[in-house]
């Protein structure tokens, strides 16, 4: 895989598996533009991205503001010249105190649609219009396993998740004349931030996770579920997404691509 001369948009790459996503296109030779609503963060990845020889430029972005999602993608065009990536990976799982809620309230159901779904619609339809001028341009959105067999734990996550590789099969139909693939990855269990949510309400509301670490209690959800037997790492999820987003991959549009170890299996 080759990005040479091409620049890369990532959202929410501050962290986690955004980070590793950075880090895998900028070995591939990509130039990065690091988005993320934490600035902090995101001046960190910028400057791991130099050590790797590419050029980065760290923005601030909070794709629930149209404002922010227009000003960032006319920031990267004039300073890079082209976006020829879209990854499209901030994600929340709930509203502020999520996991102390035994049942979702309107504010999970209205952050996680407002990130994890209409977020991605507010890149693609801001950074579009820009890869059809160029007949080029792909887009990688992140869902999640969640997002295929639901959560009993997260519903609005779960389905924020269903309703992004949904609208990952309408942009791909409607950009396919232009050359543009939009297609998706689903992670399985990788141990982030939002994980570590996720842990501390198992061990509250879970019988048999009460009295476990966060850590365990994920660990332990992870040896039920997954064939494999590991959890998957940010850098599992980054290698994925740099397939899709390369020219090896010119061919595919509209997929949804599990990464999971075997927790899903169509």
């Amino acid at each position: 895989m080759n990005f040479t001369g091409k620049t890369a948009l990532v959202t929410g790459s501050g962290r986690g598996i955004g980070r590793a996503i950075a880090h895998s296109l900028a070995l591939y030779g990509s130039d990065l533009i690091v988005a993320d609503i934490n600035i902090e963060d995101i001046d960190l990845v910028k400057q791991e991205v130099e050590k790797l020889g590419q050029t980065a430029r760290a923005i601030h972005l909070d794709v629930t503001n149209q404002t922010s999602v227009d000003k960032a993608v006319a920031q990267s065009i004039e300073e890079f010249g082209r976006i020829d990536v879209l990854i499209n990976n901030a994600g929340v799982i709930g509203g502020p105190n999520w996991e102390d809620r035994p049942i979702a309230n309107d504010s999970d159901w209205n952050t996680t649609y407002d990130v994890n779904t209409h977020g991605i619609g507010r890149m693609i339809e801001s950074v579009g219009p820009h890869m059809k001028s160029n007949d080029y341009g792909r887009i990688v959105n992140i869902a999640s396993v969640a997002g295929r067999i639901g959560s009993v734990n997260s519903v609005p996550y779960a389905a924020s998740k269903a309703a992004a590789i949904s609208l990952t099969r309408s942009y791909a139909q409607f950009y396919a004349p232009d050359g543009i693939t939009v297609n998706c990855i689903a992670p399985g269990l990788v141990w982030t931030k939002m994980w570590e949510r996720i842990a501390v309400r198992r061990t509250t509301a879970l019988t048999d996770d009460k009295g476990m670490s966060t850590r365990e209690s994920f660990d332990a959800f992870v040896s039920q579920t997954t064939p494999l037997g590991r959890p998957q790492r940010p850098e599992d999820i980054a290698n994925a997404v740099a397939f899709l987003a390369s020219d090896l991959a010119s061919g595919i549009t509209g997929q949804t691509l599990n990464v999971d170890g075997g927790l899903t299996m169509d």
